[in-house]
C-alpha cells in the first residue's frame, strides 16, 4: 500500500476513535471512552510512522 494511503487510513482511524470517545463521554460510558482513547493512541502511532516513512522517501 502507498505511503499516502497509510497516512490517510491512520487519520481516518484517529477520527473514528475520537467519535467513539466522544460518544462514550456523552453516554457516560467509560468503556467506550477508554476504547476511543486506546484506538486514538494506536492511530497516532501509525500516523507518525507513515509520516516518517513519507519524509524518509524524500517527499
Amino acid at each position: 500500500m502507498g505511503r499516502h494511503a497509510d497516512l490517510v487510513r491512520a487519520m481516518a482511524r484517529k477520527a473514528k476513535a475520537a467519535k467513539l470517545k466522544a460518544d462514550g463521554a456523552a453516554l457516560d460510558d467509560e468503556h467506550r471512552r477508554e476504547e476511543g482513547r486506546r484506538l486514538q493512541a494506536a492511530a497516532r502511532q501509525v500516523e507518525a510512522q507513515a509520516r516518517s516513512a513519507r519524509s524518509a522517501s524524500g517527499r
